[in-house]
């Protein structure tokens, strides 16, 4: 069911045959050089018994300069008749302050949730990671032309303020987005999200189907699809579409709209009679460009990915997304600090490590060439340009935020979720946990406003000490590492003992609870933010004037 790394010459052929059919071009042809952007979000998702103690997993990288103050949105009861406003320019990218579009039916009843630019977590431990995929031209659909008013960034808000699993969430997303039209917010592409509750993981693919759909037409205003990730694997979405074959006869790992063909048949990218079986990705992703799944900057990340989760394999670092299965057993169980260090990635131990180009050689005091202190995994555009090094896109680079979620079966919620939460550049940042019972965020972690520097805003905090770290990266970044490794560990030895005690608390008094759990999640946010502040000050001062003093 589940494309395999390495097929045989038969299998090859037949894909080519059936490659022609959806794109009428010769398979020989589709490998297309595009430019790397540089930005792109990351997920990485694993099923509970792939995971070291049994939670399920989740991740984001949230790239671009998305909205990243944490707050949080407790849920409320509505009168019946109730609507709901819907909204665009919720991302926080830009100018634009969010906007109403549109309006839907409100529920009954809302669930409290942890809002961001992706909203990702809610008080039922229902988790949802993103990553933009590609889709072809002829489904796109923006305004002021489009009918549709539901983004990926409102569905993912509607989903956790009104469902508790992540079947429940799909099912809501799909619906809303047929009846309501889906509207895509980045750059006019479809859309993958990771979604975990305490007991499944799964994959959501949704696309817009063009400027024509009107509501009320009677025909769906999206095509979408969904598969589960088993729970003994791990499933990565770097940007490129990952579901292919679907079978709806296996309900526990399959949903789908029910034009989730229809849409391809009537494009002509997928004909019932050619004897293929219809493939998801390779009827909805485009052939070319930026978002294809030819492109470098979305295989180089699978590579690595797929290289650490099993390295007894030969990864070929040139194969294409095809070459990838949906999900892959891992060598050994995985826990939340190896998808941080995942999300924290470089790409390094591949070709496309920036940090290991030859052009950052320089000779010593004996004429050995040597790496020169300068030598960084993210170089800027200038150094590249000077340099002349390439740019390959690695996992943790322009970052908005990123989280690493568990949520776990055999906790209460309040104390079973964890968001453990990063501001600014995971590579050298670091994760906090917020519990799910949490209803306080301290302030600093949300009063960024981009254009001036505030020493009294977290993001601007850590977005400097990864500024003074990458400046003199082979020597600041250990010292960063110094300030990092030991706080987190602490973070990890305490988890047990504290949960202990925030179970004890809550079964007494949900209220105890609660205020134990808000200042156990503030304290962590509060202590990291002064640990990198105080690590600024560190860098600016050994560091002054290229020296180390």
């Amino acid at each position: 069911m589940l494309l395999t790394l390495f097929k045989g010459a038969d299998n090859v052929n037949r894909r080519k045959k059936c490659l022609g059919l959806a794109w009428a071009v010769p398979f020989c042809c589709l490998l297309v050089l595009v430019s790397t952007p540089s930005w792109a979000c990351t997920a990485v998702l694993v099923g509970r018994s792939a995971s070291a103690d049994g939670s399920v997993i989740n991740s984001h990288t949230a790239d671009n300069w998305y909205d990243a103050n944490l707050r949080v949105v407790k849920g409320q009861k509505y009168s019946p008749g109730t609507m709901m406003d819907v909204y665009i320019n919720l991302l926080g990218e830009d100018a634009n302050p969010p906007r109403v579009i549109g309006q839907i039916p409100q529920a009954e009843e809302t669930y409290t949730y942890f809002h961001i630019g992706y909203s990702c977590f809610n008080e039922h431990q229902l988790s949802i990671g993103e990553s933009t995929v590609g889709q072809k031209d002829e489904l796109s659909a923006f305004l002021p032309d489009a009918k549709g008013i539901l983004t990926i960034e409102q569905l993912e808000i509607i989903a956790l303020q009104r469902t508790k699993t992540a079947r429940e969430a799909i099912k809501l997303m799909g619906e809303l987005a047929e009846t309501y039209g889906f509207l895509p917010s980045c750059v006019g592409q479809g859309e993958a999200l990771t979604i975990a509750d305490p007991n499944e993981a799964w994959i959501f693919e949704i696309r817009s189907v063009g400027f024509m759909w009107k509501p009320g037409s009677g025909i769906p205003g999206a095509v979408w699809a969904a598969q589960r990730v088993p729970d003994d694997e791990v499933a990565v979405v770097t940007n490129g579409s990952v579901i292919t074959e679907i079978d709806l006869s296996q309900p526990s790992y399959f949903m789908a709209s029910k034009n989730y063909q229809d849409v391809a048949i009537q494009h002509g990218w997928y004909k019932p009679g050619s004897g293929c079986p219809f493939n998801w990705r390779e009827a909805y992703s485009p052939r070319s460009g930026y978002w294809s799944m030819y492109s470098d900057w979305i295989r180089q990340r699978l590579h690595y990915l797929f290289k650490t989760l099993d390295p007894s394999k030969e990864w070929d670092p040139n194969a294409d997304v095809s070459f990838y299965p949906f999900s892959i057993k891992p060598k050994k169980k995985i826990s939340v600090q190896d998808v941080m260090t995942m999300q924290r990635s470089t790409l390094e131990g591949t070709p496309f490590n920036m940090e290991d180009n030859p052009a950052w050689l320089v000779p010593d005091v004996n004429g050995k060439l040597v790496k020169s202190e300068l030598a960084t995994p993210f170089p800027d555009n200038s150094m590249r340009d000077l340099l002349n090094i390439p740019y390959h896109r690695p996992i943790s680079a322009k970052t908005s935020y990123s989280f690493v979620s568990q949520s776990r079966s055999w906790l209460p919620a309040p104390v079973g979720g964890i968001l453990w939460f990063s501001m600014g550049h995971p590579h050298m940042g670091v994760y906090v946990p917020v519990y799910a019972g949490t209803t306080i965020i301290p302030k600093e972690w949300q009063n960024f406003k981009i254009g001036r520097f505030d020493q009294s805003s977290a993001r601007w905090v850590f977005y400097l000490a990864a500024d003074l770290v990458n400046r003199r990266y082979q020597l600041a970044f250990r010292d960063m590492e110094q300030v990092r490794v030991p706080f987190e560990r602490e973070l990890f030895e305490k988890q047990a003992e504290i949960e202990k005690k925030a179970v004890k608390l809550w079964s007494s008094s949900p209220e105890l609870g609660t205020a134990y759990l808000n200042e156990i999640s503030n304290n962590g946010m509060k202590d990291a933010m002064e640990k990198w502040w105080d690590l600024c000050t560190l860098l600016i001062s050994k560091y002054m004037w290229g020296r180390v003093w």
